[in-house]
């Protein structure tokens, strides 16, 4: 009875949080603000609500649970060659900002807060060193941003939880042991981690290709996607090497051969059925990072007085936006050198540059890694340890909130709203890819009867009249009449689609075609009414 008891509080508990992702997610799409915020805010203000169900974040749910699906789904979404590019950049990110920031907060921790001692500094670096780009990628993509910079944002997100992670467990070190790694023995364990790991995501990655050929099933490729960043990091870090790195790696790989290996129906369900899982863990992680205050101020409560503790929270924010942009600074001087030197014509401005400084968020992967913090080490309790996660858990909010909120006006007033990088690239792909089938549909016209000529020229009529809307402006009335044909073609046709449907619907209510027929009919009104949305 005891197990079904708290299998029904389980029950009850996840009802609750999906009830309130999906209502808040909603009032931040009509107050147009980043759902992450409005979850974080919601959440915050629930957990002073009585009798509100207290949920405690447990690492181990962060780190095993949630943190696998949500890597991978981030890194199928990274464009290779764009993070190719941007690997200079993304390194001294995810890598030497990591370090620098560890340094600097260790540094001021020794020197300004009594509590601390450099050690205590460190892990707190260490904690802290991870970003979280869910928010900033959120806005910047809604108000396009430039396409580089959401690039790079999102793959400093992809790398830095490693070399976090890293960190981290070297400031565990320091606390047991009392001393630092050798550098040669801190730079084996970070190369290690990244070849192991980037090597185990690999070889899941072409073990999946291979068997991904001979199955062409919706829903069981969707379980399959759904077990392979939960394999690649147990493999992870079953072999002491960087789980991260192995979900990064198999994500990134297997997104460049998704376009081979699966057939179009496929690929329709997972992107919708991935779409689903990331919102929900998303929703659900950001609303528990607001849920966590009442364990935080239980934790630091009698040890310091509030002054105190705002002061600190607010320094420390202010200490890591100034560590950031102190170093994103050179790190885009020496990513431009490169990129000239290699012949890039792509340069990160100085506006670009303000936008990646201001988007150092942190995130729940920062809040577990302070809570996993152990309470007792070498037998005598950690006086540190409800600090450090309290100034985690302000640092949270402080650099989501704030930062969150007025990275639109940021954006905006630095000119890089509104831009659609993708606009040149996609007119010349579309263009190239519809002249090829014009070619194969006008050569498989020869030859053919009348019967069979007609199907053609309707098809032909089609291609041509999507040609004329991605040709780029020529002339201008005449392609503007062209465009205008087109586009009331494409609304024609949504209306057929749409007439076809109600007709559907009356068969069904009237009981002349089962439930059954109507959902395989109606499924393929929805993805050809799906083409005609996307092409208008």
């Amino acid at each position: 009875m005891e197990s079904a008891a708290s299998l029904h509080a389980i029950e009850r508990v996840v009802l609750l949080l999906l009830v309130m992702v999906a209502a808040f997610a909603v009032m931040a799409h009509r107050l147009k603000v980043p759902y992450p915020i409005v979850l974080v805010l919601a959440g915050l203000v629930l957990s002073f609500v009585p009798h509100m169900p207290r949920i405690p974040l447990n690492p181990n749910l962060v780190f095993v649970i949630f943190l696998p699906p949500l890597l991978y789904a981030a890194a199928w979404a990274v464009s290779w060659r764009d993070f190719r590019r941007n690997l200079v950049i993304i390194g001294l990110l995810a890598v030497g900002l990591v370090g620098f920031t560890v340094w600097g907060v260790a540094e001021f921790s020794d020197r300004f807060i009594t509590a601390l001692d450099w050690k205590s500094g460190f892990l707190l670096g260490a904690v802290l060193s991870t970003t979280d780009a869910i928010a900033a990628a959120s806005v910047a993509k809604s108000l396009g941003l430039p396409r580089q910079i959401v690039d790079i944002l999102e793959g400093e997100s992809l790398l830095n939880d490693a070399t976090g992670l890293l960190a981290l467990e070297i400031g565990l070190g320091l606390l047991a042991r009392g001393d630092l790694p050798t550098l040669e023995a801190g730079l084996a364990r970070l190369i290690y981690l990244i070849v192991g790991g980037v090597g185990i995501g690999l070889l899941i990655g072409v073990i999946v290709t291979i068997f991904e050929r001979y199955i062409d099933n919706g829903p069981v490729e969707l379980v399959i996607s759904l077990i392979i960043p939960y394999a690649a990091y147990l493999a992870g870090e079953e072999a002491k090497a960087s789980g991260v790195l192995a979900v990064v790696a198999s994500g990134l790989f297997l997104s460049r051969q998704s376009a081979k290996i699966f057939s179009p129906s496929v690929r329709i369900q997972i992107w919708s059925g991935w779409e689903s899982i990331t919102f929900m863990f998303n929703g659900i992680v950001f609303l528990l990072i607001g849920l966590q205050i009442p364990y935080v101020l239980t934790g630091i409560h009698g040890e310091y007085g509030v002054a105190t503790l705002v002061f600190y929270g607010v320094i420390f924010s202010l200490m890591l936006l100034a560590l950031r942009m102190v170093w994103v600074i050179p790190a885009v001087k020496v990513a431009n050198f490169v990129a000239r030197w290699r012949g890039h014509k792509e340069q990160i401005s100085a506006r670009e540059t303000f936008v990646i400084g201001w988007t150092g968020m942190r995130g729940v992967i920062a809040l577990a890694a302070a809570v996993s913090i152990p309470e007792v080490v070498n037998g005598a309790p950690f006086a540190a340890r409800n600090l450090i996660v309290f100034l985690t858990f302000t640092v949270i909010l402080v650099t989501l909130v704030p930062q969150g909120l007025t990275l639109p006006s940021v954006i905006r007033a630095l000119g890089l709203a509104g831009g659609d990088d993708f606009a040149p690239e996609e007119r010349y792909a579309r263009r190239l890819a519809l002249q090829q089938a014009l070619s194969f549909l006008e050569e498989g016209r020869r030859g053919k009867s009348e019967a069979f000529i007609h199907a053609y020229d309707d098809l032909i009529d089609r291609y041509e009249h999507r040609m004329a809307n991605v040709a780029e402006d020529i002339e201008g009335e005449h392609s503007a009449t062209k465009n205008e044909v087109y586009l009331e073609l494409m609304q024609a046709a949504r209306g057929a689609i749409q007439a076809e449907r109600r007709t559907l619907i009356q068969l069904r209510d009237e009981g002349l075609i089962s439930d059954n027929v109507m959902r395989k009919v109606e499924r393929e009104l929805d993805l050809e009414e799906s083409r005609y949305l996307l092409s208008s």
